[in-house]
């Protein structure tokens, strides 16, 4: 199951106060504020030069050398599925526990997917797919390791997939992007998390130009909206907010990790954009926090897991440590 079925968990919870606290997902809280647009975004399709711009702007952001290196699609979703439908069947090794999309979307494609624990046992297969930083633990891996399996998997006509979605914001942007173009190697960016504008639907493929062409190719003419491309090249252009973003992240996952111990729980990994924590029964806690009306990502499998998303301002923090505390928010003030 997905974060932010809002609608559900009100289904779920119906006594809740509201508005709903969605701390399910890995989405940047605090919203990059979108630029005013002129009408023709909506009424026209996109003109060739818009989206080469858009191009242009991803490039530098994320480090690629050229904008041929990039192909733009309606969220790193969208890549998630079109990319098992490139290759024919093969034996694929997915690096886990991560985000269950990569391997459910190579397995609907007919590959064999296998799911592996450590980084070593991704070699041998067609395809190796990782995510880094890791979602929902926020593992993180060796530079020089990751290059080394990508020109392994090169050599064997193979392709190593690294889904950076939860890269831009971390200390050091631990992103491959200045590593291209190296033959076989995809990373995918997640436009939507960064700025918090998920809705917007916008996500990145950087590979090598043929490579890069070949996903642009199967994703057709007008792969992202005209809205998406004037508010995705602003923001990706927009360092100074990127910087500010993550030095506020940086404080307030501090803060979430300190009122996270206080209750007992114990923070065991994560991102700027997340938290995951470890305690003795996360289905109950969770239930508790349901109807205090904030929503938290549960893991089945994993029945100690609970990941948190950040507060988005000061109300948001009180009702938190309230429910955690085993308070009411609304009469404690």
């Amino acid at each position: 199951m997905h974060g932010g079925r809002l609608e559900a968990a009100r289904r779920r919870f119906p006594g809740a106060p509201e508005p709903f606290l969605d701390l399910s997902t890995g989405i940047n809280p605090v919203p990059y504020p979108p630029p005013p647009l002129a009408v023709e975004a909506f009424t026209r399709l996109p003109e060739p030069e818009a989206l080469a711009a858009l191009l242009e702007a991803a490039a530098d952001a994320y480090g690629a050398t050229e904008p041929a290196m990039v192909a733009a699609a309606p969220g790193s979703q969208a890549l998630i599925g079109l990319l098992p439908r490139l290759r024919p069947p093969g034996r694929v090794r997915v690096l886990g526990p991560t985000y269950a999309e990569h391997a459910r979307a190579w397995a609907q494609a007919d590959h064999t997917v296998d799911e592996v624990a450590t980084l070593d046992a991704l070699a041998g297969a067609e395809v190796a797919v990782l995510s880094h930083p890791n979602n929902p633990d926020g593992r993180r891996y060796d530079q020089a390791a990751l290059l080394g399996l990508a020109a392994a998997q090169a050599a064997r006509g193979g392709w190593l997939v690294v889904d950076e979605a939860f890269a831009d914001l971390e200390p050091g942007a631990p992103g491959l992007g200045t590593a291209l173009p190296r033959p076989g190697l995809v990373l995918l960016r997640s436009f939507g998390k960064t700025y918090g504008l998920a809705g917007l639907r916008l996500g990145f493929a950087l590979a090598a130009p043929d490579l890069a062409e070949r996903i642009a190719e199967a994703l057709g003419p007008w792969p992202v909206s005209g809205p998406a491309i004037a508010i995705g090249a602003a923001a990706l252009r927009d360092c100074a907010w990127r910087e500010a973003s993550a030095v506020r992240l940086a404080r307030d996952a501090a803060r979430l990790d300190a009122l996270l111990g206080e209750v007992g729980l114990a923070v065991i990994g994560g991102t700027l954009l997340f938290r995951l924590a470890r305690v003795a029964d996360a289905a109950t806690l969770a239930e508790r926090l349901g109807r205090a009306g904030i929503l938290v990502r549960v893991f089945p499998e994993r029945p100690d897991w609970l990941r948190f998303g950040l507060p988005p301002d000061a109300s948001a923090w009180h009702r938190l440590a309230a429910a955690l505390e085993g308070r009411d928010a609304a009469r404690q003030g």
